[in-house]
């Protein structure tokens, strides 16, 4: 099976990719117009991304919509952590807008969670959705030079950040690894040869 990704971030599509692969789904991208996330939840927001891939492509589509949740911050950054320092600001920026709002924030009381919604939206309307998340904690610096986003701060079990472990690491626990794995169960369900 392939699937059009809804995703102008590089990075995602070589995740989508590396966890897809070995359950016999291949991803494609395409040129798609930027979707305005006008989404409650993460789940609304993939839906969104993911239908509209559809439409422009005429193809199986899907997209995701993931954050971090801070409890410290009341689930903060949440739907807005990509605009979390206003549009167009780089992940360095938005890492040290977090930070500085965690500066108060003892140890013990930093936990967070990534979430991912993963939604695929057909030609024919049908949609299927899978949601997880991983839990873990925010750092007082930045640590690691892999991962992209909030990953130099995002403490998991063993005391790494997503930053510090490999690829391969980061799909066995993280959010999008689960969720992917969530909706590629569902998708063998579906049934179906797809093709791009």
């Amino acid at each position: 099976m392939e699937f059009v990704i809804g995703t102008h971030n590089p990075n995602k599509i070589k995740e989508f990719g590396r966890i897809l692969r070995p359950l016999g789904i291949s991803v494609c991208s395409a040129s798609l117009p930027e979707v305005e996330e006008t989404g409650e939840t993460f789940a609304e927001n993939a839906f969104l991304k993911a239908s509209s891939a559809c439409r422009e492509t005429g193809k199986p589509a899907v997209a995701d919509d993931s954050g971090l949740a801070v409890d410290a911050l009341n689930g903060a950054p949440g739907i807005f952590s990509a605009r979390y320092a206003g549009e167009g600001a780089t992940s360095v920026e938005r890492n040290a807008k977090l930070l500085c709002a965690m500066q108060d924030v003892p140890a013990g009381r930093r936990a967070a969670k990534f979430v991912c919604a993963i939604c695929c939206v057909f030609p024919n309307g049908d949609t299927v959705t899978a949601q997880a998340e991983c839990a873990g904690s925010i750092a007082f610096a930045p640590r690691g030079g892999g991962g992209f986003g909030y990953d130099p701060l995002f403490l998991v079990g063993g005391g790494k950040t997503f930053a510090e472990l490999t690829g391969e690491e980061k799909d066995k626990i993280s959010h999008r690894g689960r969720a992917l794995r969530a909706f590629a169960e569902k998708i063998k369900r579906y049934g179906g040869v797809l093709s791009c």
